[in-house]
């Protein structure tokens, strides 16, 4: 299997905000990850989207790689706390507050997205859903939804509804 690595150190963000943009593209192919990266609000976004087409180019710079972007896919990335500077801000009655920028190692890994190959089966052959379920591990058709009955156990009426009298003329 090919893989490519690329790391960006000391990214002027923290790694919780560079975590949140990551974890929108974990997972996805190269394209639709820098698409996503592309109309991310977060500036960080910029960042990763430039250490992600670096690990596509480590990709292609190998002996084996086929040099087909749309079968990547991002494996892994992470972000991991890097420095922080430490400056210090003037408060009142001659105190002070500190400062810390914060900065993030940007590691992305991108990887070649292996063929599925399925099987079928010999004796009864296979249907379309069949196929479907082996490829992506659920069937078309809808589940079938199990009505759960709500209320009281009990045959005693409510409180709040209305109780019936039966009035009994004795005009004889």
């Amino acid at each position: 299997m090919i893989e490519g690595r690329a790391t960006a150190k000391n990214v002027r963000s923290s790694a919780q905000k560079a975590g949140l943009v990551m974890d929108l593209i974990r997972g996805q192919d190269v394209n639709t990850a820098l698409t996503t990266l592309r109309f991310c609000q977060k500036r960080v976004g910029r960042d990763i989207s430039k250490v992600l087409r670096s690990a596509v180019a480590n990709v292609q710079q190998q002996e084996g790689a086929g040099g087909d972007v749309d079968r990547l896919y991002v494996g892994s990335c992470y972000a991991n706390q890097g420095p922080s500077s430490k400056r210090i801000r003037a408060a009142p009655m001659g105190r002070a507050f500190r400062i810390l920028k914060r900065t993030v190692h940007l590691t992305v890994t991108v990887q070649e997205r292996e063929e599925a190959v399925v099987s079928t089966v010999a004796a009864g052959g296979s249907s379309v859903e069949d196929v479907e379920k082996a490829t992506t591990g659920r069937s078309s058709r809808p589940r079938r939804r199990v009505k759960r009955k709500t209320g009281r156990k009990t045959k005693r009426p409510d409180k709040n509804s209305e109780k019936v009298t039966s009035v009994i003329n004795d005009d004889d």
